[in-house]
């Protein structure tokens, strides 16, 4: 159980960062167009606020809600998504005092000191925060509005400020399919899973059980910018033998020639980074790429997505053996330092929490390296995987049934976390899920050598 004071500060940081997410969007802006990917932000507010008081006031304590009809607008369960732009929706301010409001009734709660069922459903609203703080990132590069201004720590505006933004640490690669070569890693029964000394698991993680590995071999770093524009030069979106059926026909929908924030210009490319257009930059990971695309790439390379057991057992193995002790990250079991420059220069694991506001290059932070030497398995860009969004053996849907439940089956496991992605919330087992066609997160992959048909290396 987290300590109240661990509980309070996350509670008072998630809606910092929220405020900071919207602060400077106009009122319009914050309604926004009807599109499948997007909420509008203002709803999105005012359902963080009603999620606070359904799980942690009303649940936990029985108190009744701020707004008589706190459901009707804000149930996500109940309210079709089409349905939320037509919603007699609360002005910006009244819907900022309401969270506000919720907000100061938690902390109240907490102060007083919160029992293990309490904080664990604090801790589940910090991180459903989280999660739609990082899909109003996602809202606002969809939307083309200006890079968000973030309240940054005041310990970036010094000599680590240059190790974030320009992303240049580390060795670098000369090209080729991966950056930095791949890495192999025996086979061996591995404990795919989170652990029951976690302090909070979601269900779809519940619970490590065993995995017949084979042996492999993954790609030491995500798949950069470079290596995706030459598929895309190559006619990799015109080539129908590189895509799967279901992939071709969402291509052929979509229209999709590129990734969707590239256009062309000159001999080059650009790439549009929240409302501006910068040059590709080579060596920083592919992203907002969805798994139709992932997989007509690995096609075209000859290469393969990890499974997501795969994928967590070279980020999480401690050893050679797999059956050992499983690491919570993949430099060890220390959660990495955040902001990640309280760590100094030579120890930042991994760039999250949205400080560097940006993608690295993919031979940056090698003190996050895991055990094989894979590098940037968490944060930078969330990593498809080759599987399929299912339970794990014995699943049992927590009290939040709409988190996992609905979605297994339909959707595919994601890894690692983005650069917006907020640290507390992550570790190995930590699995993320999205329709196969959804290109709007930040999203890349890394990839695998293929498989001979008796399960060997080529």
């Amino acid at each position: 159980m987290l300590s109240p004071s661990t509980l309070a500060d996350w509670v008072t940081d998630a809606g910092r960062r929220t405020l900071d997410l919207v602060a400077d969007l106009r009122d319009d802006q914050l309604l926004g167009p009807r599109l499948d990917i997007v909420n509008p932000l203002l709803w999105e507010i005012g359902h963080l606020a009603w999620f606070y008081e359904k799980w942690v006031l009303r649940h936990g304590t029985g108190r009744p809600s701020a707004r008589a009809d706190a459901d009707v607008l804000y149930d996500s369960s109940a309210v079709p998504h089409a349905t939320r732009w037509d919603l007699p929706l609360p002005s910006r301010a009244v819907t900022l005092e309401y969270l506000s409001q919720v907000r100061e009734r938690v902390l109240d709660v907490i102060h007083r000191g919160p029992d293990t069922s309490a904080a664990y459903f604090v801790t589940l609203c910090v991180f459903h925060e989280d999660m739609h703080d990082e899909a109003f990132t996602y809202t606002r590069q969809t939307l083309g509005h200006p890079r968000p201004a973030l309240g940054l720590p005041p310990q970036l505006f010094g000599s680590h400020t240059p190790l974030l933004l320009s992303g240049r640490v580390g060795e670098r690669g000369s090209g080729g399919v991966e950056e930095l070569g791949d890495f192999e890693i025996p086979g061996g029964v591995f404990q795919q899973g989170s652990l029951r000394d976690e302090p909070f698991v979601f269900d779809n993680e519940k619970w490590a059980h065993a995995v017949e590995l084979r042996p492999f071999a993954i790609a030491r770093t995500p798949v950069t910018q470079a290596n995706f524009a030459s598929f895309v030069e190559g006619d990799g979106y015109r080539r129908r033998e590189l895509w799967n059926e279901d992939g071709w026909r969402w291509r052929e929908g979509a229209q999709a020639e590129h990734p969707t924030y590239w256009r062309r210009e000159g001999n080059g490319w650009l790439r549009r980074d929240f409302d501006r257009w910068v040059p590709l930059e080579p060596h920083r990971p592919v992203v907002n790429v969805n798994w139709y695309e992932a997989d007509a790439y690995c096609r075209w390379a000859g290469r393969r997505l990890p499974t997501e057991a795969e994928w967590e057992a070279a980020a999480a193995a401690s050893s050679d053996d797999l059956s050992a002790s499983k690491r919570r990250f993949p430099w060890g079991d220390k959660p990495p330092s955040s902001p990640p420059c309280e760590a100094g220069d030579g120890e930042v694991q991994a760039n999250l929490d949205g400080y560097a506001l940006g993608c690295l290059d993919v031979a940056a932070l090698p003190a996050g390296d895991s055990y094989f030497g894979c590098r940037q398995m968490i944060g930078n860009v969330w990593e498809w995987t080759a599987s399929d969004f299912l339970p794990y053996p014995g699943f049992v849907a927590d009290p939040y049934r709409e988190y996992s439940q609905p979605w297994f089956g339909t959707h595919k496991v994601l890894r690692g976390g983005s650069w917006t992605t907020r640290g507390r919330m992550l570790r190995n087992t930590w699995r993320n899920f999205y329709k196969p066609d959804r290109r709007d997160m930040y999203a890349g992959f890394r990839t695998c050598p293929p498989r001979r048909a008796d399960g060997n290396r080529p």
